[in-house]
């Protein structure tokens, strides 16, 4: 049994054979016990004095070869001991050698079986699975090197199948290096996509602020009054500004779209994209500016409508009171007319400053194609006929009082 040359031909015999032998070193060292007691029983017939059965050389021969028969036979069970142990190494280290490759070969599979996602959610959950994987390879990196690390302490003994050693490990290392690779590359595949469908849903993101953007100053709402068209311009002005600060984000998609992967950025679709957000931007700009005019046209419209109806209503009040008014024929009474008229000067010049301010603003929303040209214009004139109507009545009861005081100077004088 301490002689067979069996040491197993896989992990599981050798654990088996182990077991035996692990039963045969302890009837060993039961029979060490009985041995050293019986050498010990016979040495003292050779010690005995007087009468000796038996010569003490023969017995002390005996003796010591059955002492070196059990020490030969310890020193068997330690050297089977030894090929035993270095037996289930070496199945060991193949065990864990093809677990590592069966390891291997199912990544490989499952690398082979992944796609990219078909967009950002499904990218994000297949780079998070990759993640888990990466520190699955992590683990098994660590105990391939210990295996391998045993293969090589094994290759410094130079047991039996030291060539089926070094085979394994040059293959095995091959197709970890293999492994590794396409893990990389997979990797590159999945950064590339995420990049890709984050750049694309950015993309869609700014699109549909666009779109709700050019709805907002493509409005046709300019106000009522001067109060609701300064409120829509105050608003739209601060949209203004968000549409300037989206200015740099729309300008940054060519080289956003550079650095994507050659696949990705090569893409009919993408760069179609990419030139429509552009134009979107830019018709947003353009309209943009057209309601700020339109809203500023609206504002001056309304304010000339309020100054008009200031004016009018001085005019009014002036016009009635100038058709109501009589002549008087007393001096002191048209002394105290002629005051008014002075007074009634200093009014008409600071209305005549707001009548050309307003003729001015007429002037502009014309030359500027204001949509409501024509009833500016034809406020415009209406305007104008009555302060003329004033002037005129103005100037015939001025003269009408130079004539009562020519009149009354003359009688004074006669």
């Amino acid at each position: 049994l301490l002689v067979s040359k069996d040491l197993g031909k896989h992990l599981l015999e050798v654990e088996d054979l182990l077991q035996k032998h692990g039963l045969l070193e302890a009837d060993i060292s039961a029979q060490t016990e009985r041995v050293q007691a019986l050498n010990a029983a016979a040495l003292k017939f050779s010690e005995l004095e007087g009468y000796q059965p038996c010569d003490p050389q023969i017995i002390c021969n005996r003796v010591n070869h059955v002492q070196t028969c059990l020490e030969e036979l310890e020193d068997l069970a330690a050297k089977r001991r030894k090929e035993l142990e270095d037996s289930r190494q070496l199945w060991t280290f193949f065990q864990e050698m093809e677990e590592a490759e069966s390891w291997i070969r199912e990544k490989e599979k499952i690398l082979a079986a992944k796609t990219c996602g078909r967009d950002l959610s499904s990218v994000t959950a297949l780079t998070a699975k990759h993640k888990t994987m990466l520190g699955e390879l992590g683990n098994r990196r660590a105990l391939l090197h210990q295996t391998m690390k045993k293969g090589e302490k094994i290759l410094t003994k130079k047991p039996l199948g030291t060539v089926g050693i070094q085979e394994k490990m040059r293959e095995v290392c091959l197709r970890w290096k293999k492994l590794e690779e396409i893990t990389g590359l997979h990797q590159q595949r999945l950064e590339d996509a995420l990049n890709f469908f984050q750049f694309s849903a950015e993309t869609d993101d700014l699109v549909t602020w666009l779109q709700d953007v050019y709805r907002i100053v493509s409005s046709d709402d300019f106000g009522h009054d001067d109060y609701s068209s300064q409120a829509l311009l105050r608003k739209h002005r601060t949209v203004v500004e968000e549409v300037e600060k989206h200015r740099a984000a729309v300008s940054a998609l060519r080289k956003q779209l550079a650095l994507l992967a050659p696949d990705h950025r090569q893409g009919v679709d993408v760069q179609i994209r990419v030139v429509e957000v552009e134009q979107l931007y830019g018709e947003v700009v353009e309209v943009a500016v057209l309601r700020t005019q339109w809203l500023q046209d609206a504002l001056a419209v309304y304010r000339m409508f309020s100054e008009v109806n200031a004016c009018e209503v001085w005019l009014d009040e002036k016009e009635q009171w100038l058709e109501k008014m009589e002549v008087p024929e007393e001096l002191d009474e048209v002394e105290v007319v002629q005051h008014r008229f002075e007074s009634l000067d200093q009014e008409m010049n600071s209305v005549m400053g707001r009548i050309l301010d307003v003729n001015q603003v007429v002037q502009q929303l014309v030359d500027g194609g204001h949509p409501s040209s024509e009833e500016v214009q034809a406020c415009q004139d209406h305007l104008n006929s009555r302060w003329n109507r004033v002037v005129e009545l103005v100037e015939t009861k001025k003269g009408q009082l130079n004539s009562v005081l020519k009149i009354q100077n003359f009688l004074l004088e006669c």
